[in-house]
């Protein structure tokens, strides 16, 4: 018997009308199921629905029309009915989709020419490529397998069809295009012919939808918002040989729509199906055939827009204008207010008992920013479609991990993986190890590798022992494996670092787990036994993890995120639509290597036009179906303009044609928020409990420079952490020279070098040191030319300093001195460059500086210069002189600058130090009074807020 289809035009009763139609007495389903007495019996009839929301819908409908107990037909899904067959004891197990994609991947590997064709840099570049290979072969399977089937599996009738849709592709194109076009046909064709065979996945899901059709027993109602797939369509077709079926769409036929929607139907001309459209072609903008074919009596858009007001109307067309719903727009300058604006609006719906909200997303991204601000106003959001596992926090971890193996302990993720947390979830004291982590390696400037990372700390702190446990992991992810023993190292290593129990805690972390059993778990009795490096394992977690969706808990479903095509035969409350501009609406399409729209119509695919116009027709259901629809999106992304849908741009010039208003704009004011006015003043805080226990050099010029300063950044303890740079900073350059010249010194003090040894031995360790410093970072280079023009002339003045009675004492050592007076104390530290003695038994200070001696003698004068004397309370006094010594050229010489008054600056600076230290511990103010040009350059001007008061 023949297939019968039943079109319901769109609107928000579809699903009464759909039972009434089935229920009438002249239909014969209606006949079937009308039944006696007081219980009607439907129980003998299949119900066939895209998802089982739907089969709420229909026995809510089919309730309300019979208002009488009634035995439900019996309701699946598709997919839910081919679940419940028995498993087939002829078919070979289908091939898991990681065992089908690293197969072909592993194929697809051995050509040189493959990677070079698709600028691969290596071969873990080319798994993309073997997964579009593969969706393009399964497009190819849904659109040719019902015919290859029909001719007893050959695929003589398809290579046919191939030949001319690659003919009419070659048309298009120049001669010089045809040779990389024939590969990639040639490839796209053999891939597809060789994935089509009985273990293919839609060849045995296609081959039990014939089984189903083999043992029909009762009547079939189909029910789909678009037209059958060409595989649902023969199974139609075939279950219809044994007993009557039903499809039953929304009807898109221009008799249909155009006298119920005459406005959507003539904005959007491509949204009706024409009687004559299967016998016309229309070229799109690219040039390629579409099927968006507007009637022949309409106007293209550039003659609508130039098309004088229609003014005179019948009252059948005013009737049905009146009764057209219009959605209202809402149009915001950026991201966080549309956000914002579209929070408000939800929100209010609420309020006014709405309790059926749908969200579209189809700006994913301002989506999640809108789902926040409802989350922070304790709104659930019941987010129907799912994220990308692979953006949830728990695969974020598993990432950052691969990364800094991939890396090599590059900082900048070794520094996400810490703080992650899932990792070392339950180590005491995580945050305090994470920070001092940290702030070394940001301090030292250490941009990565795994011995800069080590040797940036000590080896008996908790900082080495956590860097050398991830060292020692990340050691095991290397060489080439299965990728069942991928997922044991993978494994493995949350267990060394205690991630597992944190991950199985959360509900995408514990499916993350169970992805990674599923890889290794479909690898168990496969046929793969290749092995693979480090590269290819993280492709193709990456894949899989951007592949699989993760859908929270959903426990209040009043607001719900679906996408545009999940919003199908249903109806909401209100409904807001995220993204209404040019870039989400219709949505980006999508690339399919070198497929134009003209190949892909002539092999049956979908093409562009097609998925437009089916996204077109989505949009009008909504727009048909729900009373209240809000189109919200940014007006200006990234500093520019961001225009409209064009879907809607065409609405708005059809209304204008009417001679009707635009489309309303909804806007509401921001929440408003009483604040107290308050007049900012100078801060100028007491703290005496805050006051640090030790004191250095630099603390101490931070409480000369600013007190407030020194309160946020000593008492307070409020510090901006160091950038990492790839270039190396002039402190790195001081650190390297410190090292130098105190290993120079020491050795010329123990092994008496001759004047001829001493040039020679500051090359040696200066080569040395710089070569450590060249392997972390390249651009020293710079530096060491730098410094290798310094050294003849400072060995000049060295010499001379021998010469007249100075040697070297010792250098780089640490010091302490205790301050106190009447009722407390505090310990001044620091660590002094270099001391010399003299034949006197004098001892002087000496202070490298990368400066000249030029500005070091200006240095020394200025009185509030306290550094020299600051490291001479450190010796306890001993010191009588003190000189910085200038480590850059002047004149091609270097020197020194003396400390003039060195003793008494000694004597001044602790009575100085006692005084305000005291008054600090005794809660006197530490004002925001430091001068400008110490504030421009303070990282605490935004506590102090300087230039916000008066």
């Amino acid at each position: 018997m023949p297939l019968a289809t039943i079109l319901i035009p769109p609107s928000a009763d579809f699903w009464p009308q759909a039972v009434r139609v089935l229920l009438q007495d002249d239909h014969p389903l209606g006949q079937a199921l009308r039944g006696s007495g007081a219980v009607c019996d439907f129980s003998s009839v299949q119900l066939v629905v895209p998802a089982f929301s739907h089969a709420q819908n229909f026995k809510a409908a089919l309730t309300a029309q019979l208002q009488r107990p009634y035995l439900a037909p019996r309701i699946n899904t598709m997919s839910g009915w081919l679940a419940m067959l028995p498993p087939s004891a002829l078919a070979d197990a289908a091939p898991p989709e990681s065992e089908r994609l690293m197969q072909l991947y592993a194929q697809l590997r051995q050509h040189g020419w493959l990677k070079k064709m698709f600028s691969a840099r290596r071969n873990a570049d080319l798994l993309p490529l073997a997964q579009t290979l593969l969706s393009l072969s399964d497009e190819l399977t849904q659109a040719q397998l019902p015919a290859i089937r029909a001719n007893a599996g050959a695929t003589d009738a398809a290579d046919q069809l191939w030949q001319q849709a690659l003919a009419q592709l070659l048309d298009e194109l120049t001669p010089s295009a045809h040779g990389m076009l024939s590969d990639e046909a040639q490839l796209v064709w053999q891939v597809w012919k060789g994935q089509l065979d009985a273990r293919d996945q839609l060849a045995q899901r296609f081959g039990r939808m014939l089984e189903l059709a083999a043992q029909a027993e009762m009547p079939l109602l189909w029910i789909s918002p678009t037209e059958p797939e060409p595989l649902d369509r023969a199974f139609l077709e075939a279950y219809a040989e044994r007993q009557p079926v039903y499809a039953l769409s929304i009807d898109w036929r221009h008799q249909s729509v155009t006298p119920m929607y005459p406005l959507y139907a003539g904005a959007w001309q491509e949204l009706v199906q024409q009687p004559d459209e299967s016998d016309i072609e229309m070229p799109d903008e690219d040039g390629d055939a579409a099927d968006a074919l507007p009637p022949p009596d309409s106007l293209s858009f550039e003659e609508l827009a130039a098309a004088p007001q229609k003014t005179a109307l019948t009252a059948a067309e005013q009737a049905a204008l009146r009764a057209t719903p219009l959605p209202l727009l809402c149009p915001a300058a950026d991201l966080e207010q549309v956000a914002v604006q579209s929070a408000q609006i939800v929100l209010r719906w609420l309020q006014q008992g709405r309790s059926e909200i749908a969200i579209v997303a189809q700006d994913r991204v301002t989506a999640r920013r809108l789902r926040a601000l409802l989350e922070r106003a304790q709104v659930a959001v019941a987010d129907e479609t799912g994220w990308k596992l692979s953006t949830t926090r728990a695969a974020a971890a598993l990432a950052a991990w691969n990364d800094v193996v991939a890396a090599r302990g590059e900082t900048g993720a070794l520094l996400d993986l810490l703080k992650s947390p899932f990792f070392l979830p339950a180590r005491a004291g995580k945050d305090d190890l994470v920070m001092q982590i940290e702030w070394r390696l940001r301090r030292k400037n250490i941009a990565g590798e795994w011995q800069a990372l080590l040797s940036g700390f000590e080896k008996t702190s908790a900082e080495y022992e956590c860097i050398h446990q991830i060292v020692q992991q990340a050691a095991k992810f290397s060489g080439r494996k299965t990728l069942v023993a991928w997922c044991k190292t993978e494994g493995d290593m949350f267990d060394a670092f205690d991630m597992r129990s944190a991950l199985s805690a959360d509900g995408a972390g514990l499916q993350s787990l169970l992805l990674l059993d599923e890889i290794a778990a479909e690898q168990m009795g496969s046929n793969l036994e290749d092995e693979f490096s480090f590269a290819e394992w993280r492709a193709l977690l990456n894949l899989r993890l951007d592949a699989t969706s993760y859908m929270p808990p959903i426990s209040d479903r009043r607001v719900v995120m679906l996408p545009l095509n999940g919003a199908r035969l249903r109806s909401f409350d209100a409904v807001l639509v995220i993204g209404a501009d040019a870039a989400h609406l219709p949505s980006p399409p999508q690339e399919t290597l070198f497929f134009s729209n003209a190949v892909r119509r002539e092999l049956g695919l979908a093409t562009r036009a097609s998925r437009q116009r089916q996204q077109l027709r989505d949009l009008t259901e909504l727009l048909c179906v729900n009373k209240e629809v809000v189109l919200s999106w940014q007006t200006h992304q990234n500093g520019e303009p961001n225009p409209v849908s064009p879907w809607i741009e065409r609405l708005q010039l059809r209304l204008a044609q009417y001679g009707l208003p635009e489309l309303k704009v909804l806007n509401l004011p921001a929440p408003e928020r009483k604040l107290a006015w308050q007049p900012s003043a100078m801060p100028a805080p007491s703290a005496g409990v805050l006051l640090p226990a030790r004191l250095s050099a630099s603390a101490y010029g931070s409480f000369i420079a600013c007190p407030y300063q020194f309160f946020a950044s000593r008492m307070l303890r409020v510090a901006v952490l160091d950038e990492l740079s790839d270039m190396p900073e002039k402190r790195d350059y001081g650190s390297w020279l410190h090292e130098i010249l105190t290993r120079y010194h020491e050795r010329n003090r123990d092994e008496k070098l001759s004047p001829a040894q001493r040039g020679p031995a500051l090359a040696e360790i200066s080569a040395e040191v710089f070569e450590r410093a060249l392997a972390q970072h390249p651009a020293a280079l710079g530096y060491y030319a730098r410094w290798q023009k310094v050294m003849p002339a400072y060995l000049v003045w060295a010499n001379q300093r021998e010469a007249d009675g100075w040697h070297f004492a010792f250098g780089e050592e640490a010091m302490t001195h205790t301050l106190a007076w009447q009722d407390g104390a505090i310990e001044l530290y620091g660590r002094l460059d270099r001391v010399d003695r003299n034949d006197a038994g004098e001892q002087a200070l000496l202070d490298y500086k990368t400066r000249t001696v030029q500005s070091l003698r200006l240095k020394v004068k200025d009185e509030d210069d306290h550094q020299l004397a600051f490291y001479g309370l450190l010796a306890d006094q001993r010191m009588t002189h003190a000189h910085y010594v200038a480590l850059e050229l002047a004149q091609d010489k270097t020197g020194d600058a003396a400390a003039p008054d060195f003793p008494q600056r000694q004597v001044v600076l602790k009575q100085q130090i006692g005084v305000t230290m005291e008054a600090v511990a005794h809660d006197a103010p530490l004002p925001a009074n430091g001068i400008e040009s110490i504030c421009q350059y303070c990282d605490m001007r935004g506590l102090c807020r300087k230039g916000a008061w008066l």
